[in-house]
């Protein structure tokens, strides 16, 4: 069970993270900006197994990788969204930040809500109700447990 955090249509990745701040050397120095433009507490707000619900084109913009990773170095435990820019899509799974369509949840869920999530049944919980979101396939769920893409790829070459 986490809290949702909700945001709008079209959140790109400098509003995820502002580009001035990628000149911090480590994401730990970066995640304390994540969404400040747009909600400026958020940082210090987020708890490890919170939820980012958006709608539609989450995470356009760059291609910058470092947009997924500070929200997993949050503990955001997943993103559900409407729909999703490719790339940023991608990154979040190669870093191993679940991404979840869910296309009925955004208009039934406000800021602060309890949320949970079953990845593999493909069905978020809230406000007493059920919504069906895409059903990870179970080699992605296995990519994902292991910490993302880069991960699952390095343990495939020790082993």
């Amino acid at each position: 069970m986490g809290s949702v955090f909700r945001f709008h249509t079209d959140v790109d990745t400098d509003q995820i993270i502002p580009s001035q701040y990628l000149l911090f050397a480590t994401i730990d120095e970066m995640k304390v900006h994540t969404f400040e433009s747009l909600d400026r507490e958020f940082a210090s707000k987020v708890q490890p197994g919170d939820f980012v619900v958006a709608a539609e084109n989450f995470g356009c913009g760059s291609s910058r990788e470092q947009a997924p990773a500070v929200l997993k170095a949050l503990g955001v435990k997943a993103v559900l969204a409407k729909s999703f820019a490719r790339i940023f899509y991608r990154n979040a799974i190669n870093i191993g930040l679940p991404v979840i369509v869910c296309k009925d949840l955004y208009d039934h869920v406000e800021n602060g809500d309890s949320m949970e999530l079953s990845l593999t049944e493909g069905v978020a919980r809230a406000n007493g109700q059920e919504f069906v979101c895409t059903k990870l396939p179970a080699y992605m769920q296995g990519i994902l447990d292991q910490g993302g893409l880069i991960a699952s790829l390095n343990r495939e070459e020790e082993g």
